[in-house]
């Protein structure tokens, strides 16, 4: 029960409450460039999800079993050439930016191969911004996450095992999603606005993903009143009314 509510909370966070664009404010570059569009945006945003999911999956295999001290596999090929108690703290984590970018490229490649081969409209339609999600620090921050867990950091999990890691992972895709679908909506209708010309553009779009950014704010603390209410038992029912009799 305990491991289901921390995957319900994780999801809620990622997607609405602490959204990557509107709280972290990380994949700004697509989040502005391809919200012109509410159907390319809504292809960038499940491509995004597709590549964020594999490459956290990626990441969080390389991490828990090569990288961190301890990792299976690091501890195995040292201890040809170490002692035991040596090869057991071999700590690969400073190269954790470097395959992260790797995993990050190489999945971004698999998915514009299939789309150019499946999806040839929509993989046109996307031009030069397909490439780009290699660039996007969403997904890397998503993969810095569970490194960060893994090193001690606190998170909003007890701890990143495959299942929180992959919800992590999936639904900050899907409130990356939601966020360039409302902005790709909302740029449309900007379309047929009278918009002085000083604001067109890119001012106009980061001063409408303000005021999105201060809209989602409403969630703030919905996670941690959501996780009061799951977590409420009979049994801290009938010692809140012992001490209230008291």
């Amino acid at each position: 029960m305990v491991y289901f509510i921390d995957i319900l909370l994780i999801a809620l966070s990622a997607a609405l409450i602490n959204n990557f664009i509107f709280y972290y404010f990380v994949g700004a570059c697509p989040f502005i460039g391809v919200s012109r569009n509410v159907d390319m945006a809504f292809g960038m945003g499940c491509a995004v999800t597709f590549v964020m999911s594999i490459a956290v999956f990626l990441s969080w295999t390389i991490t828990t079993f090569i990288l961190v001290p301890g990792a299976p596999v690091s501890t195995f090929i040292a201890g040809f050439f170490l002692s035991a108690e040596q090869a057991a703290t071999i700590d690969l984590t400073i190269l954790s930016y470097i395959i992260y970018i790797f995993v990050i490229a190489s999945s971004v490649q698999f998915v514009e191969m299939y789309m150019r081969k499946f999806l040839p409209l929509l993989y046109k339609s996307f031009g030069v911004f397909l490439p780009l999600i290699t660039t996007n620090c969403a997904i890397m921050f998503a993969c810095l996450i569970i490194l960060s867990k893994v090193s001690g950091v606190e998170n909003p999990a007890d701890a990143w095992d495959l299942g929180r890691a992959l919800t992590l992972a999936f639904f900050g895709g899907v409130g990356f999603t939601i966020a360039i679908v409302i902005m790709a909506g909302i740029r449309e209708e900007l379309e047929l606005c009278d918009i002085p010309k000083p604001f067109q553009g890119a001012a106009i779009t980061l001063v409408v993903g303000g005021i999105l950014a201060l809209a989602f704010m409403g969630f703030t603390g919905v996670n941690t009143g959501l996780k009061k209410a799951l977590t409420f038992t009979p049994v801290a029912e009938a010692e809140m009314n012992d001490s209230g009799s008291h």
